[in-house]
């Protein structure tokens, strides 16, 4: 990465995997903007970050649902810091159950969570990455590959979002913005009302996924590496 300071915006990023990405980014000397719906949490993310590299951490309340709040907190990153070089959208939400028992409610939250809310981040993003010939990730699933039981709905987000991602890949790589979409395994987070223990040591690590990012933002500029799975090295927690 270049000498002069850049910067990042972290959807859904006071926890788990958007947690890890910031801290890895932050480590990484760029200054990064956490967003989370709760103003509460995104400023305590930014806390703690903080206490990594002071001043190099903002947090923003803000809804991937809505368009023009994407663009505010765009907007305020540009504000803050002059310009935008990385977005990595990770918001989301998991609703699992039979299409019996998915209310529609779910299906719809999912959707435009999942979905809709990282078209909203790209639309809201793309001049100013233009500017900066910068980078824009999706975190998808192999859940995007890997259609389950109980999984209509979120199945159908993370598909959707792997289609939508290499798409635009094809779409921004002729304006210098490079895209790529992270399809992780089992993450040991707080997704879906999971607690992460103990028990969880086998799966990967939101720090892991912050690794992966810092990897494809050092990458040769001629280098696009569009479509990443990450899983588990051993499933289940399995001895060899």
């Amino acid at each position: 990465m270049a000498d002069h300071i850049r910067t990042a915006l972290v959807t859904g990023g006071s926890k788990g995997i958007g947690y890890g990405v910031a801290e890895a980014l932050i480590k990484a000397g760029v200054k990064v903007a956490v967003t989370s719906r709760s103003q509460e949490a995104a400023d305590k993310a930014a806390q703690q970050l903080n206490s990594i590299k002071d001043g190099y951490a903002i947090g923003m309340a803000a809804d991937v649902r809505n368009l023009a709040s994407q663009q505010a907190v765009v907007d305020a990153v540009v504000q803050q810091w002059g310009r935008l070089d990385y977005v990595i959208a990770n918001a989301g939400v998991g609703h699992f159950a039979p299409i019996q028992e998915l209310t529609p409610e779910q299906w719809q939250e999912t959707i435009d969570i999942n979905l809709t809310g990282v078209f909203n981040s790209a639309k809201a993003s793309i001049d100013e990455l233009k500017k900066t010939e910068g980078y824009f990730i999706s975190i998808a699933s192999l859940a995007g590959t890997n259609f389950f039981e109980k999984g209509s709905a979120y199945n159908a987000s993370k598909f959707g979002l792997v289609g939508f991602s290499q798409a635009i890949m094809l779409d921004l790589r002729s304006e210098g913005i490079k895209v790529s979409t992270i399809m992780p395994g089992s993450v040991a987070t707080e997704f879906a009302d999971h607690t992460p223990s103990d028990a969880d040591a086998w799966k990967i690590q939101p720090e892991d996924i912050g690794k992966l990012v810092i990897d494809l933002l050092s990458m040769h500029p001629r280098t696009l590496p569009s479509k990443i799975e990450v899983r588990p090295t051993i499933p289940g927690g399995k001895k060899k």
